[in-house]
């Protein structure tokens, strides 16, 4: 088994050293490689990557030449775990708010469900709060979840989480080219993996909010949902 881990930058300089030592300590089973792309960022973030590259084991350095967007360079990852041969793949954000030290356990839920997706929930653990979500964004997760539980027939709690563990046909079958540049990549992910059979569940995770910059606009990125479940509705996603 290979596991790749996709680490999609932008603007993430002051994170990224702690983000690859607690990938390190986390020891993730099967871990090949670690790939960090940055996305066009004006921070030094590349220049941070290529030195912990240098230093650490494993790391793999994605340099991309302007910003295309979350999607755009997690597609630069994924890419590059297919290209590596990686059975499994984990995205794990540069800020840090998605802990890799519960990625052990994440992959082995995803072996012993049987699932070909896993999705990590903020809201599953019921610690959301206490863990620092802001409330606009639970109120966000609420009010979208419901419709998105009832349009994907999903019974899950966080969609909008992007936590994501692939498994062999989810890397496979997902044809991740043709899905979204933006934020809205993730739950176009889980739709078209829903629309074309695969496993997908559900598992908690520790909710961390710290001082990370959110570069996504809450009002946009509800209507990029919306157009998700549209397409979905309609068949866009199936084979």
């Amino acid at each position: 088994m290979k596991l790749v881990a996709v680490v999609p930058a932008y603007n993430a300089a002051r994170h990224l050293p702690d983000l690859i030592g607690r990938i390190v300590s986390a020891r993730p089973p099967d871990l090949v490689r670690t790939v960090i792309v940055d996305d066009g960022s004006t921070d030094g973030t590349a220049r941070v990557a290529q030195d912990l590259a240098k230093t650490t084991a494993g790391i793999e350095v994605v340099l991309r030449p302007r910003n295309g967007g979350y999607g755009a360079a997690m597609k630069t990852g994924l890419e590059v775990a297919r290209a590596l041969g990686a059975d499994r793949a984990a995205s794990v954000h540069a800020d840090g708010q998605y802990s890799p030290e519960a990625l052990p356990s994440l992959l082995a839920t995803l072996d012993g469900r049987g699932l070909d997706l896993l999705q990590g929930s903020r809201i599953a653990g019921g610690q959301a709060l206490a863990g620092g979500m802001p409330l606009y964004k639970i109120a966000g997760n609420w009010a979208l979840g419901k419709l998105e539980r009832r349009v994907l027939g999903l019974p899950m709690t966080d969609l909008h989480s992007g936590y994501l563990v692939y498994g062999r046909r989810a890397l496979a079958e997902i044809p991740f080219a043709e899905l979204s540049d933006s934020f809205d990549f993730d739950i176009e992910v889980i739709a078209t993996a829903r629309a074309r059979g695969l496993a997908v569940g559900e598992a908690p995770i520790p909710t961390r909010y710290g001082d990370e910059i959110s570069h996504l606009n809450p009002l946009t990125y509800g209507l990029r949902v919306l157009r998700v479940l549209w397409r979905f509705k309609r068949g866009t996603y199936g084979m």
